[in-house]
């Protein structure tokens, strides 16, 4: 059976390129080529939804030369594979603290996002700015802003499902499969509902 979801935790690049004896943003930079196998991959295999935890919000803490660079590297990512996301009929969705990208690159990502809105193909699902805790934060967030206009939504036992809609993941299934691609067993403050 093939899963509707799966997301990767795109992990270990820095140390792999350390291990070529490069610097981290040689490893970034060479996942790019992986990304899109993964893209070509799941959209041919009939994956609908594919997500990518590209960078956490705990990412916010490496280097600044370092977090500069992923965010040089996130535009020319988008810049060389719009096109071809929009030919092979790909939505891109990008989930996140958007409000700490520079703001270039988030008016890049609502453009993309717009352009592709109506594909159907497949979803990518780019988790940037990310973190599980910071979802369910602002989730809750919501809600009280929500019970600040109106207090008899507090009137009633929250389920599940009204959570899950204001969660920044919301519309997005459950991940089917997950892969880490340094190989490590943890997740990271990832998609924690």
């Amino acid at each position: 059976m093939i899963p509707q979801h799966v997301t990767i935790i795109m992990d270990g690049n820095g140390r792999w390129a350390k291990q070529k004896g490069k610097n981290r943003l040689y490893g970034h930079n060479n996942a790019l080529e992986s990304v899109r196998e993964c893209c070509d991959f799941a959209l041919h295999k009939g994956i609908k939804y594919l997500s990518l935890f590209a960078f956490s919000e705990e990412n916010w803490n490496r280097p600044k030369e370092e977090v500069e660079g992923l965010m040089q590297l996130l535009k020319k990512a988008i810049d060389t594979e719009t096109d071809g996301l929009i030919q092979n009929g790909i939505k891109l969705r990008v989930v996140g603290d958007l409000s700490k990208l520079p703001e270039s690159l988030r008016n890049l990502v609502h453009q993309v996002e717009e352009k592709s809105a109506h594909n159907t193909a497949m979803t990518l699902i780019m988790m940037l700015s990310y973190s599980g805790k910071w979802d369910i934060t602002q989730a809750v967030n919501k809600i009280l802003a929500e019970a600040k206009e109106d207090p008899t939504v507090l009137d009633k036992p929250l389920l599940p499902a009204d959570f899950e809609k204001y969660l920044a993941t919301a519309g997005i299934p459950d991940p089917d499969l997950m892969i880490r691609t340094s190989g490590e067993e943890r997740i990271s403050n990832y998609m924690l509902w």
